[in-house]
């Protein structure tokens, strides 16, 4: 004879006890925990001790940030919010984030760092390409001058070409009415307006 363990009396009689999570019940007395519908040849969840059916277990957890379906399997946090591994994914190229270095823009949308640099680095006003790390780089160099940026390679005189670097000597920017030049080309320029 034994006692049931939701209720403490005793189990008597044919059919009247069921055995479930290593204790004995009532059949009347194993119900879901939260609905209270007897779970007696049901499927059923073992939480913390307690019997739940299915469709009270499936509301119980957590649902994904992005397709709303419970997560059922292995949960991925991030930013704050579960998701299946599968739906966390870049917002432009769609490619899963599982295990990959991610960021968020201003309104929390996920990207891929790659694609994140494409939307919203600066952009060279020569080439109009964004200004990001070459691949398998974390940063890069841009030039700001005239409140414009430039990448390194696009930032030359607006006359003859030359790379412009304030780092070699007579290289630097001599910029003119919103014009980047070289010394040589800002002079010739220089001349030919004080000649009219």
């Amino acid at each position: 004879m034994s006692l049931c363990s939701k209720c403490g009396l005793k189990v008597v009689g044919e059919d009247s006890g069921c055995t479930a999570m290593d204790r004995v019940f009532h059949v009347a007395c194993f119900t879901c925990a939260t609905c209270q519908k007897k779970l007696r040849g049901q499927p059923f969840y073992a939480m913390e001790s307690k019997a739940f059916c299915e469709n009270c277990y499936v509301s119980s957890l957590e649902k994904c940030a992005t397709c709303s379906k419970p997560i059922t399997e292995r949960i991925l946090r991030a930013t704050g919010k579960p998701y299946h591994p599968a739906c966390f994914t870049c917002v432009v190229c769609g490619d899963s984030l599982d295990g990959v270095p991610f960021t968020v823009d201003a309104t929390n949308q996920i990207h891929c760092i790659k694609d994140f640099h494409k939307k919203f680095a600066p952009r060279c006003s020569v080439c109009l390409q964004p200004i990001m790390p070459e691949q398998g780089q974390e940063e890069t160099v841009r030039i700001v001058a005239l409140d414009r940026s430039f990448h390194v390679g696009c930032y030359r005189c607006e006359d003859c070409g030359l790379q412009l670097s304030s780092e070699v000597d007579g290289q630097g920017c001599y910029p003119l009415d919103d014009h980047v030049l070289c010394r040589e080309c800002n002079g010739k320029r220089v001349q030919s307006l004080t000649a009219m």
